[in-house]
């Protein structure tokens, strides 16, 4: 095998722990390498896993494992682990792996999982649905829709995500959160395609030629996965159509470097609101 037989990559450094008396990676850790691999699969699908599983109806389970040897890895060596989903039978899929170090191939693996009921785990038919998420992703197809529209159109869609990230998850009261500014915001609002919401965001006016982002959100789940760029990149647009000259935004400080990727640059200095570390960021259009 090799890279170009893949599209998912998840890439990792071998830990001191993880290596053996021969100074070598244990061979019981690669597969806990595909293991936390699959996790990252289920993020490149936008699949909140937990909640996705709910809502199908069912779980995963491994039912068979195989590892095969061809080289070994290191301590503080730099892998990447590659998986591609094979074969879809009735109840099964089989998911082929390959751990590289560039471009060398080291581990070759087959994992077959079977979707079954939680509650007395026997095998019960893949979701349709859920099928065609993953022949999607393994064709290069897009696994989200960004909508862009109002408060009444959206906000039911948006509030629950915002509720569960900056009220639960950051402990922002709720009156400071939902405030009336959203009835007259552009909301853009991330679909996957079980109809979850996995991010968003909304655009304000605060005055002639510059426009405001703000509330975004992205499910925690599935953060680093780029839902929260294709979120930005609509409220942007929808920020040039209208002709404004640029685009400013409170980035909370563990946000910052996400927004510096984008493009933006900081201004002034940092302050606090709603009790969370933030700075200015603008970006010209």
């Amino acid at each position: 095998m090799t890279r170009d037989d893949f599209r998912f990559f998840h890439p990792l450094r071998v830990r001191w722990a993880e290596v053996d008396m021969q100074r070598i990676v244990f061979n019981a850790n690669y597969l806990m390498y595909f293991d936390t691999a699959i996790g990252d699969y289920w993020r490149a699908l936008a699949l909140p896993y937990v909640e996705s599983m709910e809502l199908l109806e069912g779980d995963m389970y491994v039912v068979k494992a195989t590892v095969e040897f061809h080289a070994s890895a290191h301590a503080d060596e730099m892998i990447d682990v590659a998986l591609r989903c094979t074969r879809m039978g009735n109840s099964s899929m089989a998911f082929t792996g390959a751990i590289f170090r560039g471009e060398q191939h080291l581990i070759s693996a087959e994992i077959v999982y079977v979707f079954a009921d939680p509650a007395t785990q026997t095998s019960k038919p893949i979701p349709a649905a859920f099928r065609a998420i993953i022949e999607a992703y393994e064709a290069g197809e897009p696994l989200a829709e960004v909508r862009v529209g109002d408060w009444a159109t959206l906000g039911d869609a948006a509030r629950g995500l915002r509720e569960m990230v900056f009220v639960q998850e950051q402990s922002i009261p709720l009156a400071i959160e939902l405030d009336e500014a959203d009835a007259t915001a552009v909301h853009a609002v991330a679909f996957n395609r079980l109809g979850q919401v996995i991010a968003t965001g909304r655009l304000l006016a605060p005055e002639p030629g510059v426009a405001k982002i703000g509330r975004m959100a992205v499910h925690r789940f599935l953060r680093g996965g780029g839902w929260g760029r294709g979120v930005l990149d609509a409220l942007m647009a929808v920020a040039r159509e209208r002709g404004d000259r640029e685009v400013v935004l409170h980035a909370q400080r563990t946000a910052e470097g996400f927004y510096r990727r984008q493009g933006f640059v900081v201004r002034g200095e940092p302050f606090t609101e709603a009790g969370i570390a933030h700075v200015e960021m603008v970006k010209p259009l």
